[in-house]
């Protein structure tokens, strides 16, 4: 009876550990890509190693699997999917390059509260206060957008990583955004 249980609740708790993993894996990858972007590897070429390694990877479970039930693909399907996808992932590169990989995740998450706030805004998304799916998408959009400022702005302690540069975790720290509890100045030792 408890083997079920526990079976059950494995069943149930599935999607969130996939959620859980896959944000993991972005993280990770994000730090390795700012690593390589770091050491001087051109973003574009980032990009066509990263297509080219996700084609490799994808592409025979998607011919065993979906070849029967997928959609007809045309040229002109095949031209739109392939001129968004670099073009995504060529801005999102040279974003990170730009800036650091800790604002790129931000943004990243931060993409379906904007997509929300912009469905609303033109009148595609019905938000009813009284309803819990609306109270639900709201919650979740502050929360997102409140947590991306958090990660942004908030100036935290610096990790040493084997393989960060030296050079980089000793840069003269910006001035904290939040101010401390006390306003007594502190009084340098006798």
């Amino acid at each position: 009876m408890e083997a079920k249980k526990l079976g059950d609740t494995f069943t149930r708790a599935k999607p969130f550990l996939a959620v859980i993993f896959i944000q993991l894996g972005f993280a990770g990858m994000t730090v390795i890509t700012k690593f390589a972007l770091d050491k001087g590897m051109d973003q574009h070429v980032f990009v066509v190693y990263r297509h080219l390694v996700a084609t490799l990877v994808i592409a025979p479970f998607a011919l065993a699997f979906e070849r029967k039930r997928r959609p007809k693909m045309t040229i002109s399907i095949f031209i739109k999917i392939a001129i968004l996808g670099l073009l995504e992932t060529f801005i999102y590169y040279t974003g990170m390059k730009l800036t650091s990989a800790t604002f790129t995740s931000a943004m990243c998450n931060v993409l379906p509260a904007f997509a929300f706030i912009l469905a609303w805004i033109f009148r595609l998304e019905k938000v009813k206060l009284k309803k819990i799916h609306s109270q639900a998408k709201i919650v979740g959009t502050i929360v997102t957008v409140g947590g991306a400022m958090l990660m942004t702005l908030v100036k935290g302690v610096a990790i040493n990583l084997p393989w960060a540069h030296q050079a980089v975790l000793h840069r003269p720290q910006p001035t904290p955004l939040l101010l401390p509890l006390s306003r007594t100045p502190s009084r340098a030792p006798s």
